[in-house]
């Protein structure tokens, strides 16, 4: 399964999620919005708003699955745990 986690550094609802991630043993791709600069943050923005239909944080795509926030049970299901 491919996994991959818009977040923002400061975020404690994309700690948790972090933490949820790295303790299931998921393997993940991390993309920290607010620490990137210039287009490549534009760019990281603007997915997030295509993909979530806005501008809230965590987001994280599972496979074709989108979740928006901290949604542990959901996250479990699709990881089978």
């Amino acid at each position: 399964m491919q996994v991959k986690l818009y977040a923002l550094s400061t975020c404690p609802y994309c700690k948790m999620t972090r933490k949820f991630l790295d303790e299931s043993g998921a393997d993940y791709d991390l993309t920290e919005v607010d620490l990137l600069e210039g287009q490549e943050r534009e760019d990281a923005i603007a997915e997030v708003r295509r993909i979530s239909g806005g501008a809230s944080f965590p987001v994280v795509v599972m496979d074709e699955e989108v979740i928006v926030g901290f949604n542990k049970k959901r996250m479990k299901e699709l990881l089978g745990l």
